[in-house]
């Protein structure tokens, strides 16, 4: 089977799967092209309401695959990075589910993602510096912001893999699960992320990220959404509300 990046949709959640199991899920030149534009029509679907990114069986993603990648080196970054930040930029949550090895260009995709739930044994790595490469900026300035200055030039200086205790202490991932409850607690988490109110987790999210300059967009999406009403009113009868904000 040729490498690939796998979509399917269902009860509002897209799912996309790293599919390259002969080489542990790394990712190739054509792969990291396809993202961007796989991204943008699950981004325009009303029926989306949150995304997980997740690899072909027990591994997340190994990193690029080298030997698909014969543009010159920056060129090479270049397909990484705008993959990432089209990721970064999905306007619904999204939440990577990571087994096994999440190295490389696998750890850049998953801190583009809003949130990292990681099966236990998994383990992370960032190894620029064992190929001699500059990371790229956009990528050392968004993982600084997840773990801190510290945890980032650890990471960074040495390549060294760090395992779920230690990702989930520096913040590099937010929750660990025990071996084969992985899916049950991504399937019920997004359950919860697709019941509430996509006007505030897209406001919260660009809010969240550094956008400084949509406060009154947002006040304007409020106004005219009746999500806040819904809520309210739902609140008051003891129901479940029916948000319909980006339907």
């Amino acid at each position: 089977m040729e490498p690939q990046l796998t979509v399917s949709v269902a009860d509002e959640v897209a799912t996309v799967v790293i599919d390259n199991p002969a080489k542990r899920n790394a990712m190739t030149a054509g792969m990291w092209r396809s993202l961007p534009g796989l991204l943008a029509p699950l981004a325009a679907d009303p029926s989306v309401r949150a995304l997980v990114l997740t690899g072909a069986g027990e591994t997340f993603c190994a990193g690029a695959d080298i030997s698909t990648l014969r543009e010159p080196g920056d060129e090479q970054q270049a397909l990484a990075v705008r993959a990432e930040e089209a990721l970064a930029a999905f306007p619904k949550p999204t939440l990577a589910a990571v087994r096994g090895f999440c190295v490389g260009g696998g750890s850049q995709l998953a801190a583009a993602c809003d949130l990292r739930f990681a099966e236990e044994g998994a383990r992370f790595g960032v190894t620029p510096a064992k190929l001699g490469i500059v990371y790229p900026a956009s990528s050392t300035r968004r993982l600084t912001a997840l773990v801190g200055p510290s945890a980032a030039k650890f990471l960074l200086f040495s390549g060294e893999f760090v395992d779920t205790e230690r990702a989930l202490r520096t913040g590099l991932v937010d929750e660990v699960h025990p071996v084969g409850e992985l899916d049950k607690r991504v399937a019920e988490f997004t359950r919860t992320l697709v019941s509430r109110s996509l006007l505030t987790q897209a406001a919260a999210k660009e809010f969240a990220d550094g956008r400084t300059d949509r406060d009154g967009h947002w006040a304007e999406q409020a106004q005219g959404s009746g999500d806040t009403a819904e809520g309210v009113a739902a609140f008051l009868e003891g129901r479940a509300a029916r948000f319909t904000y980006g339907r």
